[in-house]
């Protein structure tokens, strides 16, 4: 399955109630299980955004409603790009037409 990162920040709201952020974090991963998305992990970090996940998910309708259905809550607000491993990366280079 394709893999994604996931950056998040806490709003207002979240951050307010941090302490249930274990919680949340449960409710995510049984909502990712009803889509096919596999959370390979989840990191608190420091800096510009708040929460890092990675995960592989079947297509990216399944990511945009995992996004949606988390963001609905007003906990945080979230980006989300494709990561490719190396073969991906070499893969899509063998597939690039000459310029």
């Amino acid at each position: 399955m394709p893999t994604y990162i996931c950056t998040l920040s806490w709003t207002d709201q979240g951050i307010k109630f941090v302490k249930d952020a274990p919680k949340r974090r449960q409710r995510a991963r049984q909502l990712a299980q009803k889509l096919g998305i596999v959370i390979k992990d989840i990191y608190i970090t420091s800096g510009e955004r708040d929460i890092m996940i990675i995960m592989e998910a079947p297509d990216e309708d399944a990511v945009a409603a995992l996004a949606l259905a988390a963001g609905s809550q007003g906990n945080t607000r979230s980006s989300t790009c494709r990561a490719f491993t190396e073969a991906e990366f070499e893969r899509i280079l063998n597939e690039m037409p000459e310029v």
